[in-house]
């Protein structure tokens, strides 16, 4: 059997963590900026019911984030909304009192002069940030990790960014990111934070809220029951925390119980849940799952501390799982609507798919109480951004 760990928490045993960065208060600030970009609509919420019956569970919900700002992943976001933010600030005037069109203005490009972004990606994060460079009428500079897809890194330069793969592995991607902001005087636009750089990765877990608040809205418009289990895939963590901390802010002890899900060959945050000693443990080398997306070593300090609170499992698995959701998405129980979703987006509904089949631990399905009462939210992250590999995943190639 494919590799597959978990660890299992009791609901509600440990300290809760400050959510103000994830209240409802900061989704709406960030929706609103996000509803004045160009191309800004809700990504569908999409209902599962043919799967849900298979699977002996009530309801299965998707969120598909392959119809997001035409890049067909989420990840713009979160990187937008800390570009908008750090302008702003330079203009000396509150994002909150800005437009859109008043960040991209002349009058704003001359106060502002030219400004460069940076940073380091796997492809989704900085696709979104060279194409909110590009709307912002800045620069943007991208170093990617080596063995990133070229699509990927095609998709980057086709937004007007200057981008590379590098020698190294996703977290010393990120030092090489940082260290030429420090040297060119660029600003560092990463969704992962450490001690004395917290500031714009807050910004960008905001920027993810506007998802899980669209999910909310579309929730209450279906007249829904509120979700009894999300699952939730993680890189560094900085999205799994910003959902995790929205829906704990609106529901309280009422929240989903939440897994945690990662690649077992960058799984982090696994493995700082189970030593469980206050420290923060890495993955180090080379992390050759074919979840790019999720391929990160090292936590985000900030999300952490939300995860670390509210999270009820953390579950590390192989890349069989991914390509398993893969499969189930692309060609759905009848009565379903195919969900195109990548190696990252896929990896929960392959999870929940096995945990309901027999095919992952069952103590690990009785633990998070998973039965035909059971509710269930997943977030496909991201659709086929690499399209060779999709096509020869959901062939059976693998």
């Amino acid at each position: 059997m494919e590799h597959f760990a978990s660890v299992l928490r009791p609901r509600g045993q440990r300290p809760g963590a400050d959510l103000t960065l994830t209240s409802p208060g900061e989704a709406e600030k960030a929706r609103r900026f996000h509803s004045g970009l160009p191309g800004y609509a809700p990504t569908p919420l999409v209902s599962l019911d043919g799967l849900a019956h298979s699977l002996g569970v009530s309801k299965i919900w998707i969120k598909d984030e392959s119809k997001r700002f035409g890049l067909n992943a989420f990840k713009a976001l979160g990187g937008s909304y800390a570009m908008a933010r750090c302008l702003s600030e330079k203009l000396g005037k509150p994002l909150e009192e800005m437009s859109f069109e008043e960040l991209c203005a002349p009058a704003a490009r001359r106060a502002l002069g030219d400004i460069t972004f940076v940073t380091a990606t796997d492809g989704n994060h900085g696709r979104g940030v060279a194409w909110a460079a590009r709307l912002l009428g800045q620069k943007a500079v991208v170093y990617m990790p080596k063995g990133s897809a070229a699509e990927r890194l095609e998709n980057i330069r086709a937004q007007g960014a200057q981008a590379e793969i590098t020698e190294y592995n996703y977290d010393d991607a990120v030092r090489l990111a940082n260290r030429m902001a420090e040297e060119h005087g660029w600003i560092l636009i990463q969704d992962t934070a450490w001690p004395g750089y917290e500031e714009i990765p807050a910004h960008i877990m905001q920027g993810y809220t506007t998802l899980a608040a669209e999910t909310l809205q579309q929730l209450e418009e279906q007249g829904a029951e509120r979700p009894t289990h999300l699952f939730l895939q993680a890189g560094v963590g900085s999205f799994a925390g910003a959902a995790l901390g929205f829906f704990t802010s609106v529901w309280g002890e009422e929240r989903p119980v939440t897994a945690i899900v990662e690649p077992d060959r960058a799984d982090c945050l696994f493995r700082t849940a189970q030593a469980d000693d206050g420290a923060l443990h890495f993955v180090t080398g080379d992390m050759d799952s074919m979840m790019a997306g999720l391929c990160c070593g090292e936590p985000c300090t900030i999300s952490w501390k939300i995860i670390d609170a509210y999270a009820d499992a953390f579950l590390s698995c192989g890349d069989g799982y991914a390509a398993r959701g893969m499969r189930l998405l692309a060609r759905p129980e009848e009565g379903d609507p195919v969900v195109v979703s990548g190696e990252s987006g896929a990896v929960t509904a392959g999870v929940l798919d096995a945990l309901m089949r027999g095919d992952a631990p069952s103590e690990v399905r009785q633990a998070l109480g998973l039965n035909e009462s059971s509710r269930v939210l997943l977030v496909s992250t991201e659709g086929d951004t690499d399209q060779e590999n999709y096509q020869r995943i959901i062939n059976g190639e693998d």
